[in-house]
């Protein structure tokens, strides 16, 4: 049985000239056709955070694509939105779309770090890491790290936490290397 809608890399190919040009790329697109109507998910993601108004524009732009092709009609929904913060970081570009956040990392050999994201390489990322009352930088290779997630801030974060996030050559030491 058909459902008439696009495939994931139909969709894909035919938003992403238009994503990028607002500067966005489309992470994933899931289509769902068990729901009434079938569903189309966009998520988009870039340098700048999605705010309403994009996802609104976005989703304009992407509507008016997508009710282009004569065989889909108005039978289904539409929704773009941001990844989630449940989102696995496993790309440099995911690490670098995380600077001044918190994020858990899991290391290869199993330790756990907890640490704001600053300066973002092809291969290492450096953390702002708590050593007891002092900041501490840890440049961590990527291909040590097999799990890393941010982490929900329900407070303000440290301004020099903040601070040492966003300094592009911070002083780095190596905190427990």
């Amino acid at each position: 049985m058909t459902t008439g809608l696009p495939s994931q890399t139909q969709v894909i190919e035919l938003l992403g000239e238009e994503f990028a040009r607002a500067g966005y790329e489309i992470d994933d697109v899931v289509i769902d056709t068990r729901a009434r109507p079938p569903r189309i998910t966009v998520v988009a993601d870039g340098d700048t955070a999605l705010d309403l108004d994009t996802i609104a524009a976005l989703s304009r732009s992407a509507a008016a694509l997508l009710d282009g092709l004569d065989h889909l009609g108005d039978r289904y929904v539409l929704e773009v939105s941001s990844p989630g913060v449940d989102r696995p970081l496993t790309e440099v570009k995911h690490f670098r779309r995380a600077r001044g956040r918190t994020i858990e990392a899991t290391l290869s050999d199993g330790s756990r770090l907890t640490g704001r994201v600053g300066e973002t390489r092809e291969d290492a990322v450096a953390l702002v890491l708590r050593d007891g009352r002092e900041l501490a930088v840890r440049e961590v290779p990527l291909t040590d790290i097999v799990k890393a997630v941010v982490q929900v801030e329900f407070s303000p974060p440290n301004q020099a936490e903040l601070d040492l996030a966003r300094t592009d050559q911070a002083r780095r030491t190596e905190a427990g290397t």
